[in-house]
């Protein structure tokens, strides 16, 4: 069970990983230094009696978007981007048990040899024994990206917030990687994300986490230790909820 008395604003969230984030400097697959970094930010957090789970893109190793534009069917492109996201959440439980977080990963493709189904219920259990839980698969349905599936799987946990891990420390006016000019939000309404088209997320996935009335926090998940302190409300973030003061 969590500790209530950790010092922290959210008891329960989802972290939503991008495929690419898990590449660290190299073109494509897995840097497992990477991975064991991130693994060590989610131990630190658990161990602090938040209730943790994890959605893992999977554009690293194959993005179901860019196999349709080079003319493979886009269903089948999409079911391959979703077994993509079941192997990174394979490394990444292997990763967090390995310094002794006990993980389930959870599919929405059924393949029980390798993983559980997801079975809400289950992974609420899951969540409440103190073991993270890895969604993988995305929705299961294609034309779905993992940003959906996270605002889902953060809607249907009950989450407080979803925090959103990229290589950069918040939402720009534009790509700051590209224009040095961008300036970073503090915070954001969901309609500010939505009328000005910033792409913190999918639309679908902002207007759920807009309905659910569920915070979503995005911050640069690059600097060890960064996790932590966004958690606590500290550090370079910006916040997206129902108004600004949130």
């Amino acid at each position: 069970m969590s500790d209530t008395s950790a010092p922290f604003k959210f008891r329960r969230i989802l972290l939503k990983v991008s495929g690419e984030v898990l590449m660290g400097d190299t073109p494509y697959g897995i840097d497992t230094n990477t991975v064991q970094s991130v693994a060590e930010d989610v131990a630190e957090i658990v161990k602090s009696g938040v209730e943790l789970c994890l959605v893992i893109g999977g554009g690293n190793i194959f993005r179901g978007m860019a196999g349709a534009a080079k003319g493979m069917e886009r269903s089948s492109a999409d079911y391959m981007g979703m077994l993509a996201t079941v192997m990174n959440a394979l490394a990444m439980q292997d990763a967090l048990e390995r310094i002794g977080v006990q993980t389930r990963v959870q599919s929405a493709i059924p393949m029980a040899t390798v993983c559980e189904p997801y079975i809400r219920r289950r992974a609420q259990r899951h969540l409440e024994k103190g073991r993270v839980v890895i969604f993988a698969a995305g929705t299961g349905n294609p034309f779905f990206t993992t940003d959906t599936a996270a605002a889902l799987r953060a809607a249907e946990m009950q989450c407080d917030a979803l925090f959103k891990g990229t290589s950069v420390d918040g939402v720009y006016t534009a790509d700051p990687k590209k224009d040095p000019t961008a300036k970073r939000y503090d915070t954001l309404t969901y309609m500010d994300v939505l009328a000005k088209d910033l792409r913190v997320m999918d639309a679908s996935a902002v207007a759920l986490m807009r309905d659910s009335n569920i915070p979503i926090v995005v911050f640069s998940i690059k600097g060890r230790g960064n996790l932590l302190t966004v958690l606590r409300g500290e550090g370079t973030h910006t916040v997206v909820a129902a108004d600004r003061a949130a």
